[in-house]
């Protein structure tokens, strides 16, 4: 079974401040190495990709199957702490479930980008460790900014990001340079090939005709696309770029718009960076939202980009866009289907350094705590002492002491109580509820904040604050 508890910071308090959203997160599994991604298959299993070299399979109750997926430790750089390279990105083909590709993006040995394709084994939850065919490689002149997300469009073509090549401000002016793949959005059929490729290029790039240009660039003028993805809704592109010193940037266009420049490294995000032969400012797409480095107090470093939710089960995120920063911890949403692209904020998750959102096989989202292994599902939150979702319970007193009474209307509905500390560690548990009026001795528990979670037998959710002196 997996653990279930709300991870709190800040007073322990998971409320988006703006009143917006309350975003809350739940522990879906643990004990991953730097985790970079988190795909699914078409299936119930999450896919979590490992930095090192590693993807690993992650259950739907919980568990993590003893075996990795797919093994490709040898082949990927050796990395230390801190290092932006490994195993990177994760595609699974459109008709993986009849075809068995998938896709990889990692840096091998020499330090350069490979793309490749894998094939799935006889047994759905290994990978042929041996099926490695390239399908693209290109140059990293330097250790930083790899980009190396990757998915399917609509389209059937797998699009690739490519960050500009790394060191401080693309000294090399990769990102506007269209005859090289640095610091750009690649798109390329995988189910063809043409010119001595593994690969063919779509008859609708951009830049198929221009003799000065890559045939493979959908779009360019970015510094380090470090994840994006598709809305599944209307497959509108959204890309979150790194920022240089000062602007985090969240781009986005249509799933017809191509050939777009986003303007690094003229421009970090709507700030002028390096006008140094670059075009006109009219010709550039500029952020549909941004953040400084020291928005609402705490400090920001690295954005990490996520989905438009469109999950079946919490409908009331659908339409938001959400993202997340490396430094802060924090997780953010701007609310696309309600044409409010003013950025709200979570509280802090520390500890986590958010790297990789994921969707499941339902749309609901999930998030990868880079340092602390755990992998989340991003849940409502609703942390008020003095209502539960149905009316069915009551909590007191609060504080408490020696003991905390439960009351309930109807009994029949509630399946569990359960108290947490603020390390998401269970301290009590009551499951057995033969009259309305449940008393929980509390004289074990130290001083502080706790969670408890009330679940209904419909599994349903509801968690209140209890602080004991």
């Amino acid at each position: 079974m997996k653990s279930a508890y709300l991870l709190f910071l800040s007073m322990f308090l998971c409320v988006n401040v703006y009143g917006q959203l309350d975003i809350a997160i739940e522990s879906f599994g643990s004990g991953f190495v730097k985790p970079v991604g988190i795909k699914n298959a078409g299936d119930s299993r999450l896919f979590i990709v490992e930095q090192d070299g590693y993807i690993q399979i992650l259950n739907n109750d919980g568990t993590t199957n003893l075996t990795p997926f797919l093994d490709i430790e040898n082949l990927v750089i050796n990395i230390s702490t801190g290092d932006e390279r490994g195993l990177l990105g994760l595609a699974f083909h459109p008709n993986y479930s009849s075809n068995g590709f998938f896709f990889v993006n990692y840096i091998n040995p020499s330090g350069d980008t490979v793309v490749s394709r894998f094939s799935v084994s006889a047994n759905p939850d290994l990978a042929d460790d041996t099926s490695e065919q390239i399908i693209i490689s290109y140059t990293q002149p330097y250790p930083n900014h790899n980009g190396g997300d990757m998915h399917f469009g609509a389209d059937g073509y797998l699009y690739i990001s490519s960050g500009d090549g790394g060191n401080f401000g693309d000294p090399d002016d990769n990102s506007q340079n269209l005859e090289n793949l640095l610091g750009k959005i690649l798109r390329i059929d995988i189910d063809n090939t043409s010119g001595g490729n593994n690969y063919a290029i779509p008859p609708d790039n951009p830049f198929i005709s221009d003799v000065n240009a890559a045939d493979e660039i959908w779009v360019y003028g970015l510094r380090n696309p470090w994840k994006f993805s598709f809305d599944s809704l209307n497959d509108n592109l959204w890309i979150a770029d790194v920022g240089q010193d000062v602007i985090e940037e969240i781009n986005m266009i249509s799933s017809s718009t191509s050939g777009v420049n986003f303007g690094w490294r003229c421009y970090e995000g709507s700030a002028e960076y390096n006008l140094t032969d670059c075009p006109a400012m009219n010709t550039l797409t500029f952020p549909v939202a941004e953040y400084t480095h020291n928005t609402s107090g705490n400090f920001k470093c690295s954005i990490t980009g996520g989905y438009v939710h469109r999950g079946s089960v919490n409908t009331d995120f659908n339409g938001n866009y959400f993202f997340a920063d490396y430094c802060s911890s924090e997780i953010g949403t701007i609310d696309f289907d309600g044409g409010d692209f003013t950025i709200h904020y979570s509280d802090r998750f520390i500890g986590n350094n958010w790297t990789a959102f994921g969707e499941d096989i339902n749309g609901e989202l999930y998030i990868a705590g880079n340092t602390s292994g755990n992998i989340f599902k991003i849940i409502p939150g609703n942390l008020s002492t003095d209502d539960y979702e149905f009316s069915l319970v009551k909590m007191y007193p609060n504080p408490a002491s020696s003991k905390v009474t439960f009351e309930m209307k109807n009994n029949s509905k509630l399946k569990e109580i359960s108290i947490f500390d603020i390390q998401g560690k269970l301290v009590l548990n009551q499951n057995e509820f033969l009259t309305n009026l449940i008393q929980v001795k509390t004289n074990s528990l130290s001083k502080g904040m706790y969670l408890v979670k009330i679940s209904t037998l419909n599994d349903n959710h509801t968690y209140k604050k209890l602080l004991i002196n």
